[in-house]
């Protein structure tokens, strides 16, 4: 982190992480002072350099750039109480000023206009930005807003105005105009009622996605990922903290509590959050609802594991270099990684990240300040925990790394067709790997026809419960379902393996079907195979193994790794193994045990499986067991303790 100077690390209040809040307010200073020199005139717009511009165009994405520093700029002052020895808010303060005075609908900022914001009613993205905004402002009222004179409030009020239309996006978009509403009925400035009818419809929306055990869909009907957290929950709760609405706080703080019992167990003891879902080049916000639980005091972490698990976050990006030898944060997850980048995003758009910074709110006599760290709740031993709702099996072991095994979240539209998301249609995801998006998919099971691998398509949950998560697809290719065709599909876990199984029911006779396990990638990648097993093994940044298994058990007749030359987000370049088969005259049944951790290449002691038709037998190695039985669009799961 060259361009990041910062204190001491203090071992024993932060034995896991050696980081405190005075490392916190370092990180948020440098990244504050590293945008400074891209502000245009009156600090109005923020044109940070590298990459494409967002399909929305320059000014936007200088939009962007003001509006999502602002709200670091906010969280960095009112956690100081109003202190702002470097003249944050005076430097926006004179933006907003500027930039609401005319807004354009002009989306380029070269040879013209370098200081107006685009019009929201014209630049929806700019709903988006209006939004943080508006909790900025509410934030720093007393230091910024209310030393505003009245021309000034009332073109920024004119500027917001067409935010509080219906969100043009049917999914958390709806929190953006009630963000918006909210600011202008607390300020006085709600005329005709219209603002508290936007903050009212906007948590009225998602109410209808909350499907209880703290989770939403986001729009779409099994849309699930790190928005329920730094979004979804977020935005309601920081408006009920701000406007001290008791009953918003007792509706919205348990639902986050609940949340947080999964969301706490997906982060990696290096600190990586699970990599899924769209719009990772927002990192560190996932650590955003941890905060959120201890600003408000509903959440089930203790104040030194809250910590623990942010500050983990934080250091696994900036030890990974996330920033940049100019101190701005790339289009990436470590560095630039092009593939994972949304058409929605612009050179400024990581810096919403900036909202993993929201326990600056909390003094810095706050016990979660104070407190020594402890360890995270996947840190202590092996844990499985299943999360219904989602048709999540998150799955840690004592090395570090979680896994998150998903039957339950598609992203696709309740009204289209689109083709499977890497960030989303995977059997699995992990703190450690990342998706495949040039080359043989990971994690995934499909029929292969015409040289052509079936997908996913929606994923229909059928359960989850100790150890184990179940689901039905009809596969497709080219965006038709196979017909006839059914795939139904269980995981059973045990330590660090997991045994895959997948009834496949109407294909023709001799359909080649293909199984692939975890994509590993960092310096050194190699492969080999031994019998029916394939290993794929990485270096990863830190200097350590990684290491990706995948043994037949039943009805796969090959084995054999097969190189990425472009890697993944994780690293440059990678390896996958890949199980090979193909159906029988009935329902074929397909049995795997894949493996992702730590250690050098090894086999699988103390882990019996065996197929019995269509049931499947596993003894672990605590000596309990497991007995799935597959039938079409059912699974049946019975976990029989040890002695």
């Amino acid at each position: 982190m060259p361009s990041i100077e910062l204190p001491p690390e203090d071992r024993t209040l932060s034995p896991y992480t050696g980081w405190t809040r005075a490392h916190w307010e370092a990180v948020a200073d440098a990244l504050l002072a590293a945008v400074r020199p891209h502000a245009g005139p009156d600090h109005a717009l923020l044109d940070l350099p590298g990459g494409r511009p967002s399909r929305s165009g320059r000014r936007s994405d200088a939009l962007e750039g003001y509006a999502r520093t602002f709200l670091l700029a906010a969280f960095r002052v009112a956690g100081a109480g109003g202190e702002d020895p470097a003249g944050l808010l005076r430097d926006y303060a004179r933006g907003l000023a500027a930039g609401t005075r005319a807004p354009t609908a002009e989306r380029d900022l070269a040879d013209g206009d370098q200081v107006s914001w685009p019009d929201i009613a014209t630049c929806p993205q700019a709903l988006v930005e209006a939004a943080s905004i508006a909790v900025a402002l509410r934030l720093t009222r007393p230091w910024l807003w209310d030393t505003l004179d009245e021309p000034t409030r009332e073109q920024v009020r004119a500027w917001l105005a067409p935010g509080l239309r219906p969100s043009p996006v049917d999914n958390n978009w709806w929190l953006f105009p009630a963000m918006v509403g909210a600011f202008l009925a607390e300020v006085g400035l709600d005329h005709d009622g219209s603002a508290q009818r936007a903050a009212d419809r906007g948590l009225e929306r998602i109410e209808q996605w909350y499907l209880g055990d703290g989770w939403y869909t986001d729009g779409r009907p099994r849309a699930f990922d790190h928005y329920n957290g730094w979004a979804l929950h977020l935005y309601p709760l920081l408006h009920a903290h701000l406007s001290g609405d008791q009953h918003l706080l007792d509706t919205y703080g348990p639902r986050l509590a609940a949340h947080l019992e999964g969301h706490a167990r997906t982060f990696g003891a290096d600190g990586a959050p699970m990599h899924q879902g769209r719009s990772l080049i927002y990192r560190f916000a996932a650590a955003a609802p941890l905060w959120a639980g201890a600003l408000t005091g509903h959440t089930p972490l203790t104040p030194g594991a809250t910590r623990r698990i942010a500050s983990g976050a934080l250091r696994y990006f900036l030890d990974g270099g996330a920033v940049d030898a100019d101190g701005l944060l790339a289009l990436g997850w470590f560095g630039p990684f092009d593939p994972m980048v949304q058409t929605y995003s612009g050179p400024a758009s990581p810096y919403w990240a900036n909202k993993g910074f929201l326990g600056l709110l909390l003094p810095d006599r706050h016990p979660v300040w104070t407190a020594t760290e402890e360890p995270g709740p996947t840190e202590a031993a092996d844990a499985v925990l299943a999360l219904p709702q989602p048709g999540w099996l998150v799955h840690s072991t004592a090395d570090g790394l979680v896994r998150l095994h998903n039957h339950g979240s598609d992203d696709q539209p309740a009204d289209q067709v689109l083709p499977d998301n890497p960030l989303y249609a995977r059997l699995a995801h992990s703190t450690a790997t990342g998706p495949v998006f040039e080359g043989p998919p990971d994690n995934h099971f499909g029929l292969v026809i015409g040289g052509r691998t079936s997908e996913r398509g929606r994923i229909h949950p059928l359960g989850t419960g100790d150890g184990w998560a179940a689901s039905l697809h009809h596969p497709r290719i080219e965006g038709r379902e196979l017909p006839g065709v059914t795939v139904t599909s269980v995981v059973l876990v045990s330590g660090s393996d997991e045994i895959h199984a997948h009834l496949v029911t109407g294909a023709e006779p001799g359909t080649e079907v293909r199984h692939s396990g975890w994509a590993v990638a960092g310096a050194g990648a190699e492969t080999r195979t031994a019998g029916p097993l394939a290993h794929c093994c990485a270096t990863d940044r830190r200097g350590g193994h990684l290491t990706s298994t995948l043994r037949n058990v039943d009805g796969f007749t090959a084995v054999a790794p097969h190189r990425l030359p472009t890697g993944t987000a994780l690293g440059p370049v990678g390896a996958v193994p890949v199980l090979t088969g193909s159906t029988g005259r009935a329902a074929s049944l397909f049995v795997s045990v894949s493996r992702l951790d730590r250690t050098a290449p090894r086999s699988f002691p103390g882990l019996d499986v065996h197929t019995d038709g269509p049931r499947l037998r596993v003894r672990r190695t605590d000596g309990s067991r497991y007995e799935a039985v597959l039938t079409p669009g059912q699974v049946t799961v019975t976990v029989h303790p040890g002695a």
